[in-house]
């Protein structure tokens, strides 16, 4: 197989280490994780896996993971080479998957478009953006989403639907269920003052660097937000701050954030995770469900 994705010149690597691919810094390697620079060598992945009856796991900034300790058996397919980006007019941005979302934000308010500035400072890719709905500050990508190209598991195209048929809810789009690789996206943004829209991003930066732990490895905010609560609120709540396993650590900076503080595993977090959640609801009676997602 390895020789198939050679000859369509298609890069990749065996064996790696995916504490070096996810922000919590935390996982054991990846069989053979494949590097597409166009969506048409993203097709020839799929299609290859396809044939091979091999579900290959789908890769962006690997900000929201918790990798096993003992790795990902199989293909990975990461979307780190996927960064065209470029403004359409009318206020439309079309930028590909791997885009960071950081990034996205700053190339908008080159433009003068505002309407992405909550983004700034979420530490994932634009496909993953839109794959889980990531908001923050009062918004989501569903305010600012245009439509999306995806194709099927299979590697065959989809019809691009409009944002309104995504399913976009809380930390949730259809591409959940549907198993659709995200190629690109468009966003509609709003005219705006350059200057502006960069004050606005700097605040929304500061504010996170203020009350968010972001000098250790995280996957960002652990759990979603349960109906009338806030996460961290409940866990602080709870006496939690700074309750530990291992490597893994309760933020005392933001209670709904768990660190690697140093040398934490895989085990670790899961452990502290389930700790968290049985603590909580035995003292609150709200079960915590996890946001990120583990492999």
């Amino acid at each position: 197989m390895i020789e198939q994705f050679q000859a369509l010149g298609i890069a990749f690597e065996e064996n790696v280490p995916m504490s070096a691919k996810t922000s919590f810094r935390i996982g054991g390697p990846a069989e053979l994780m494949l590097f597409p620079d166009s969506p048409r060598q993203l097709q020839d992945c799929l299609k290859l896996c396809n044939d091979q009856g091999i579900e290959p796991f789908m890769l962006g900034n690997g900000s929201n993971l918790l990798v096993k300790d003992s790795g990902i058996d199989g293909v990975v397919i990461s979307t780190e080479k996927l960064l065209d980006i470029r403004h359409m007019g009318k206020g439309l941005i079309l930028c590909e998957a791997g885009v960071r979302l950081s990034d996205l934000c700053v190339f908008a308010q080159k433009q003068g478009l505002s309407g992405l500035e909550f983004a700034y400072g979420i530490p994932g890719s634009a496909g993953g953006a839109v794959y889980m709905n990531a908001g923050a500050y009062g918004g989501e990508m569903k305010d600012v989403l245009y439509c999306v190209g995806y194709m099927n598991p299979d590697g065959t195209l989809a019809i691009p639907p409009l944002a309104e048929d995504l399913a976009l809810g809380y930390r949730h789009s259809v591409f959940m269920e549907n198993g659709g690789v995200i190629v690109n996206l468009c966003v509609q943004l709003s005219p705006g003052d350059p200057i502006e829209i960069r004050a606005k991003m700097d605040d929304i930066m500061q504010r996170r660097r203020d009350k968010q732990p972001l000098e250790y490895p995280s996957a960002g905010s652990v759990f979603k937000r349960p109906e009338g609560h806030f996460a961290g609120g409940l866990i602080e709540q709870c006496g939690l701050k700074g309750k530990g396993v291992g490597g893994a650590r309760v933020s005392e900076k933001h209670a709904g954030f768990i660190i690697n503080a140093g040398g934490a595993t895989a085990a670790d977090v899961r452990a502290l995770i389930a700790l968290v959640q049985t603590v909580v609801e035995a003292e609150t009676g709200v079960f915590l469900e996890p946001e990120i997602r583990f492999v």
